[in-house]
């Protein structure tokens, strides 16, 4: 089920803020950038990389999940581990605001997001 229209646009809000925040200074852009999807009940933040081999190609690499659980109205926080699965993260699993997810990502206190 995806999210309801007005829940889009206040995600959509509080993630364009982190990018002004968060992203790298246009000329590095190229060479590492972020950006954020949002799919079904979940809102992912990615990091954009040119393909070693082929930089004509871009690769998103997953980087943290915030999955909105309607029955607790809660988002759940995820991270991206090298076994390529999203883990709970379990310092602070859950959360009441994107914002506070989004503070979570930038602190990154155990370096589980940006390592």
């Amino acid at each position: 089920m995806a999210l309801a229209f007005e829940s889009e646009i206040e995600i959509i809000e509080v993630m364009e803020a982190y990018l002004i925040h968060s992203r790298p200074a246009e000329e590095f852009r190229p060479q590492v950038d972020l950006n954020y999807k949002i799919e079904g009940q979940s809102v992912i933040v990615v990091e954009i990389r040119p393909v070693w081999n082929n930089p004509s190609l871009k690769r998103e690499s997953n980087i943290a999940k915030a999955s909105f659980v309607k029955t607790e109205n809660v988002w759940k926080i995820y991270w991206f581990r090298s076994d390529m699965k999203w883990h709970v993260y379990e310092p602070n699993a859950k959360v009441s605001r994107l914002k506070e997810f989004v503070r979570i990502i930038v602190e990154d206190e155990f370096s589980c997001f940006w390592g």
